[in-house]
């Protein structure tokens, strides 16, 4: 994982892994400027990076496995890294616009302080997935946008736009007015998952992986939810959790 400078001070990320680099490339959401091939790797996947780059006129440069390991900083490269500009920054309201656009209720997850980079990873691709219109993130006490959480993602986050925002408690407030209702997860909610209504413009909100949602969030919320649990474990993964929550969503809204 690795993030630098671009020469006009723009963040930069060296995407790596067969998927987010791909995925990365068909999506040309980023400004991109080389691709890096292992020299030592001749297949198909490797071959179709190339392919895909040449169509896209970006520059292709085949090094040893060490460089690789030297500009992304791990060894789970596969054999292919990817200058790319950040992902551009999206406004919590521009998701909204995109949703109503397509003549679909707004449907997006609030992450609340979602710290693991592999979880973040897992919730963006089972948002992209469900039929999510976008993520919504802080920008502090959160994992953030690094090329770790695209690959933890399978290329999903080069896809679904996410917002980082400075206060979610906030942006769920201002999000109020433009007609979404939000529903919050947590062990002590006032219903089961399966007793809510999420047919119409929602914001479904996940808290951190110990302490689950702040005290403020969870006060923005309209209603709180919680999955039922047996056995002896008292609590899910958070990937796991927002992933039953979002397919109930899906549920609901196929029936």
């Amino acid at each position: 994982m690795k993030r630098a400078s671009t020469e006009k001070g723009k963040a930069s990320d060296m995407l790596y892994g067969i998927n987010p680099v791909s995925e990365a490339l068909k999506a040309g959401r980023r400004h991109i400027k080389q691709l890096y091939l292992a020299s030592g790797r001749r297949d198909g996947r490797v071959d179709a990076l190339e392919e895909l780059a040449s169509k896209r006129n970006v520059p292709v440069s085949r090094v040893e496995s060490v460089t690789l390991e030297k500009v992304t900083g791990t060894r789970q490269h596969q054999g292919a890294a990817l200058d790319a500009g950040a992902l551009p920054g999206v406004h919590p309201q521009e998701l909204v616009a995109a949703a109503e656009k397509r003549g679909e209720a707004p449907f997006l997850v609030f992450l609340d302080s979602v710290e693991d980079p592999r979880n973040l990873g897992a919730i963006v691709r089972s948002a992209l997935c469900a039929g999510a219109h976008g993520v919504v993130l802080p920008k502090d006490r959160s994992a953030q946008l690094t090329p770790l959480v695209s690959k933890s993602s399978a290329g999903a986050l080069e896809h679904l736009p996410v917002s980082v925002v400075t206060n979610l408690a906030k942006t769920m407030e201002e999000l109020k007015k433009e007609g979404l209702w939000f529903a919050g997860l947590d062990a002590q909610g006032d219903s089961s998952l399966f007793g809510g209504d999420f047919s119409g413009p929602l914001g479904i909100v996940v808290g951190s992986e110990g302490k689950g949602l702040r005290p403020l969030v969870k006060k923005g919320c309209d209603f709180i939810v919680s999955i039922p649990l047996k056995g002896e474990v008292d609590s899910l993964n958070a990937s796991v959790a927002a992933s039953l929550v979002m397919y109930e969503v899906v549920r609901q809204r196929q029936a």
